[in-house]
């Protein structure tokens, strides 16, 4: 074999395999991306329902003004952020708050006994259970993107066509959990 050849074979492997690993990195930082998008898509309908639980729980609340200004606040901080570090510590705020905000029907008998309200916290459960699986999908994939674009010899790929590491999501389980009313 002559070394033009053995050469060329070397330059295509090389070249080869940095295509393989750059394509690679590309479907990783997508997966990064789609799964931050189903997390947006989970904040964007615990967001849709704060209103209409803030205005029924207005009416029977009244001296409990500033949480549910608190929470009104901080759904209008959390859509104009678009940070992930930023936005994950105002909707850990907003989790702690909406919890607050749906037990106060432990005080108000006829707030429980409401359909409006009823209805309003199954679908809050239910956006809670999805956007704690959401975060964790999105987590597992900046994991897994971070740890490629560390490791060799992705790391060579990843720092000459600028890979930079994902934020997580960080929240903690308190923050995320489906709030707990018995009704």
């Amino acid at each position: 074999m002559s070394a033009g050849l053995l050469a060329g074979l070397l330059i295509t492997t090389l070249l080869v395999t940095v295509i393989w690993i750059f394509n690679r990195l590309v479907r990783d930082r997508n997966q990064v991306a789609a799964a931050w998008s189903d997390i947006d898509v989970q904040l964007q309908k615990r967001h849709d329902l704060i209103p209409p639980l803030v205005e029924i729980l207005r009416g029977y609340a009244s001296h409990e003004r500033e949480l549910l200004e608190r929470v009104t606040r901080e759904r209008t901080q959390s859509r104009g952020t678009h940070g992930i570090e930023s936005r994950g510590e105002i909707e850990r705020a907003l989790g702690q708050d909406l919890s607050r905000l749906v037990a106060l029907a432990e005080a108000y008998p006829d707030l429980k006994a409401s359909q409006n309200f009823s209805q309003l916290n199954t679908e809050l459960v239910k956006v809670e259970d999805h956007l704690q699986y959401a975060r964790r999908f999105y987590n597992g994939s900046v994991r897994q993107f971070n740890d490629r674009i560390q490791v060799f010899p992705h790391v060579l790929v990843a720092r000459s066509f600028g890979f930079r590491e994902a934020e997580f999501f960080d929240a903690p389980d308190a923050a995320t959990a489906a709030p707990q009313v018995n009704l």
